[in-house]
């Protein structure tokens, strides 16, 4: 976009790579993200992305459930198709990173704008002094408005929205029915915890518990190899019912059979 429209704006006037947001037909101008920011980004989306009960989430997806609104959470989580444009419908969780030099005031506008618009949850992460997540919960009898936030607000003659509780590193963030896991406060920008947080998601996903459960599973196929080996070596037949315990024992089991088998060279 050459030069942008005069308000009162509509989101179809605006193109993905346009550097505004909308908040009522007002344009919101969008700065580049900093360093600390960009990386919690990439680490927190990973880890929330990667949730198994996660269908998908993205970074900086416009919302547009109204012509004058257009919001663009850093993360958002739901079911966002793999489509162009804008979405129609707010995300149930969305995160917002927050560093020196935040607009207070267009963050609060922001969070109401989501929030009135079906978000259940948004998360800020303040990553300016004391690390800290502030948690913002739509209320359980406040439907989806399609009326703008403002307007909504003044009739209602409620304040703007406050945090329903701060979490810190340590303590851990939940949005039953968006994610499986709890999410840990720093797996959201230290990248050590993310990391730790994205694997057990992606085992999650592939059937393991975690990574014991990957080790577990390497030690038991081992010990089978084992037994089989030692069984081929001392002659001692392996039929078709021992075949079939030995492919449901546990690893327990498996090293009771193999100290057995050492010591007395029969099957037991």
């Amino acid at each position: 976009m050459s030069a942008p429209p005069r308000s009162p704006v509509t989101a179809d006037q605006l193109r993905p790579g346009d550097p505004y947001e909308l908040s009522e037909g007002r344009l919101v101008e969008c700065l580049p993200t900093g360093r600390r920011g960009g990386r919690g980004n990439l680490v927190g989306g990973a880890v929330l992305d990667t949730d198994p009960a996660v269908e998908s989430a993205g970074v900086d997806i416009g919302v547009s459930p109204r012509p004058g609104m257009l919001r663009a959470p850093d993360i958002a989580v739901g079911k966002i198709p793999d489509e162009p444009g804008w979405a129609a419908a707010a995300p149930p969780l969305a995160v917002e990173y927050a560093d020196t030099g935040q607009d207070e005031a267009e963050l609060l506008r922001k969070i109401d704008e989501l929030l009135a618009a079906g978000t259940r949850w948004i998360w800020v992460v303040r990553l300016h002094g004391a690390r800290r997540v502030e948690v913002y919960e739509a209320t359980t009898d406040a439907p989806a408005r399609k009326a703008p936030a403002r307007a909504v607000r003044a009739a209602a003659r409620t304040p703007p929205p406050r945090p329903a509780r701060v979490a810190y590193p340590g303590e851990h963030l939940e949005a039953q029915g968006v994610l499986q896991n709890p999410v840990l406060v720093e797996a959201l920008y230290d990248r050590e915890a993310a990391h730790e947080a994205t694997l057990r998601n992606l085992l999650q996903r592939r059937g393991y518990a975690g990574l014991d459960a990957v080790r577990e599973e390497e030690r038991v196929a081992g010990l089978r190899a084992w037994v089989r080996d030692v069984c081929e070596l001392l002659g001692i037949g392996i039929s078709p019912e021992r075949a079939a315990a030995l492919d449901t024992m546990a690893e327990a089991e498996l090293s009771a059979l193999r100290e057995h088998l050492k010591r007395n060279r029969r099957w037991p």
